[in-house]
């Protein structure tokens, strides 16, 4: 397997480098750089630019409107693109339910669908988990009952990403429950201004507002709007969870984590010097590095696998367990390296009419927010222990 980038990969990263350099809008950079709330608006406006370029799916093949990029190709982007302070791209429509729509869809759904997600028209969320069926989801129990051409949907999702932004969700449903219990679930797409669909916020421990509880009262939704065949949803929630693993271990993202860990560690002094130059701290981060590089090799592995036509399947697993668990070391890391001035943070920081000069160094309050939220990081996509059962069982087959 060849680790080192091609010279014409070399080339693709300067472009990618060139690009962001002169089109990422300065005040949008800067709001991520200070751990400030980036609002809807700025999101939509960076996708808008990079579908501009033809870069707003980059796992997308060419004939639905992404790059036709090759997996290294993909790496490379993500690689360079976390180079920079910038938001996260509007995961749910582009990396979970559009290659769904495209895969499985009809050509209408596809018509329709995908040029919505593209534009950024569409912001998407997933209504997945429920009170009691997070990690075991096949016993969710949201049912969506036929009547003539429309199901009629009752029940509740939770921790739903961005609920009160989106305007489209897609569901897990049970349409059969007399079935065993994956073989009655349907994959249905439900526009959240559906009359009967409450959003609940549910604000968490770094005291933003990204989370939510969605509840359905006989919300009616056109069969049409179900995704291949009835019963089938748990085959295309399957297939989803696979892409959601593959791009979940987050290098690109961790990377730039542990280059503004060293940039505390160096600006942090202890006993006259460096905070870096402290042989314990200097260790706790060459290990959380030398794990990082490890991911990263293997996550370059599964890329060349994927490069040869052979699918990733279970081991896929590996990447989002290693991946949350170095982004909780590098978060606690900086807290740590920032000692009592990490505390003084504060999620209205940044936003209008905020005008508090900053408690200690500018960095001071900035990765507590990232701290407290990446102790979820663990539980979704999966939660770490259901992900090791399965590496166990589909991997080492035991």
């Amino acid at each position: 397997m060849e680790l080192a980038f091609s010279k014409d990969e070399l080339i693709f990263q300067e472009e990618v480098r060139e690009f962001i350099s002169k089109n990422l809008p300065k005040d949008i950079s800067e709001k991520v750089r200070l751990g400030q709330s980036v609002p809807r608006d700025d999101h939509l406006a960076w996708q808008r630019v990079l579908n501009d370029k033809g870069w707003a799916a980059p796992n997308w093949p060419v004939e639905y409107g992404g790059p036709g990029w090759t997996p290294t190709e993909k790496y490379v982007f993500d690689l360079t693109y976390n180079e920079f302070f910038v938001p996260p791209t509007i995961k749910m429509g582009v990396d979970l339910v559009g290659p769904v729509i495209y895969t499985f869809g009809r050509a209408d759904q596809k018509d329709y669908f995908i040029p919505r997600i593209l534009n950024t028209e569409h912001w998407w969320c997933q209504g997945y988990s429920e009170p009691g069926a997070g990690s075991d989801l096949a016993s969710l129990s949201t049912k969506a009952e036929r009547e003539g051409d429309h199901y009629i949907v009752n029940g509740s999702k939770t921790w739903t990403t961005f609920a009160h932004w989106a305007n489209w969700i897609f569901c897990l449903v049970r349409t059969d429950k007399d079935v065993k219990q994956q073989e009655g679930i349907s994959f249905l797409l439900i526009d959240m201004n559906s009359p009967g669909i409450e959003v609940q916020p549910i604000i968490t421990i770094d005291s933003a507002h990204h989370l939510n509880m969605v509840h359905f009262t006989d919300v009616k939704v056109p069969v049409e709007n179900r995704i291949g065949e009835e019963n089938m949803g748990w085959t295309y929630a399957k297939f989803l969870l696979g892409n959601e693993r593959m791009t979940i271990a987050e290098v690109g993202s961790s990377k730039r984590k542990l280059r503004q860990l060293k940039d505390i560690a160096t600006a942090e002094v202890s006993d006259g010097g460096a905070l870096r130059e402290v042989s314990t701290f200097a260790a706790k981060i060459a290990a959380t590095e030398i794990d990082l590089l490890s991911l990263e090799n293997t996550n370059l592995r599964y890329l060349a696998q994927e490069a040869e036509g052979k699918p990733v399947g279970p081991e896929a697993s590996m990447l989002k367990v290693k991946g949350s668990e170095i982004r909780q070391k590098l978060t606690e890391l900086q807290v740590e390296a920032i000692g009592y001035y990490a505390l003084a943070t504060d999620p209205a920081r940044g936003e209008e009419g905020w005008n508090e000069p900053p408690i200690g160094p500018e960095y001071g309050g900035v990765p507590t927010g990232d701290y407290l939220f990446s102790r979820a990081a663990s539980i979704y996509g999966g939660s770490n222990e259901i992900q090791r059962g399965i590496m166990a069982k589909m991997v080492l087959g035991l």
